[in-house]
């Protein structure tokens, strides 16, 4: 069992940064960030490997930066360049596959975070 515990949700202007954390509770594979928009499907937008491996979604290439402190157990995303359509709730989750190749759809996920939201504003 893996409890997921995100934080750093917050208000941004557009072109701003924010860096949102999820501390994972037990031991973890793969795992990523999703981003769901209002009205819209769970997008996953960023995932690391077991290996270390870092796969993006176009939206967030070059803007966004995922990371794991294994030392902390923390899952990080920065996210930088902010605009108003990252405005949405962000799920972390946790994949017993170990590629992100393996982990692309939100059923391949096992265990989720609560969401922490995001609100850019231009």
């Amino acid at each position: 069992q893996v409890e997921l515990v995100e934080s750093g949700g917050d208000s941004a202007q557009a072109g701003g940064s924010l860096r949102l954390s999820c501390v994972a509770f037990g031991y973890t594979y793969s795992m990523s960030w999703f981003y769901q928009a209002p009205g819209k499907e769970r997008e996953r937008i960023a995932c690391i490997g077991y290996d270390g491996e870092t796969s993006y979604a176009d939206s967030v290439k070059g803007r966004f930066t995922i990371s794991k402190d294994k030392a902390k157990n923390t899952l990080y995303l920065q996210m930088n360049s902010l605009n108003t359509e990252d405005t949405a709730m962000y799920y972390c989750a946790a994949s017993s596959n170990w590629y992100c190749s393996s982990a692309k759809e939100p059923i391949s996920y096992d265990y989720w975070g609560q969401g922490t939201e995001v609100t850019v504003s231009s």
